[in-house]
């Protein structure tokens, strides 16, 4: 689970980076400042996330048991992200309701890491 959380974290920043430019040059002139922003905001979470994806993979060496977290992290990434990104480029707005899910993906997986630094013992 460490290399893959240690590759799906690099390719989610790298990806964050790309879509972020993209967004800047690409779209700003084609979708409103709203979806610019979603847009944005999607890259954003991406990124935190994705470097949240390569601390895991370090804590996981360490010996906490953080892979629960890691998962959920990939997974909200793809649903919280993943819906803002087409939103703003579709404007679909059926995957209004996928977005939380994600979210919800991401706040479980900080409790995740929460609760097993509080039970390590250092």
């Amino acid at each position: 689970m460490i290399k893959l959380f240690l590759m799906a974290g690099s390719l989610f920043c790298m990806l964050s980076v790309v879509l972020g430019a993209f967004a800047a040059h690409g779209l700003k002139s084609r979708v409103s400042e709203y979806a610019l922003g979603v847009f944005k905001t999607a890259a954003e979470y991406q990124m935190v996330h994705g470097l949240a994806l390569i601390a895991v993979a370090i804590l996981i060496k360490w010996g906490l048991n953080l892979t629960a977290a890691g998962l959920l992290f990939i997974a909200g990434t793809l649903l919280f992200s993943g819906s803002l990104y087409l939103l703003a480029i579709t404007g679909w707005k059926w995957l209004g309701p996928i977005t939380p899910l994600g979210g919800l993906c991401f706040i479980v997986g900080w409790l995740v890491i929460l609760a097993q630094v509080a039970r390590f013992k250092f």
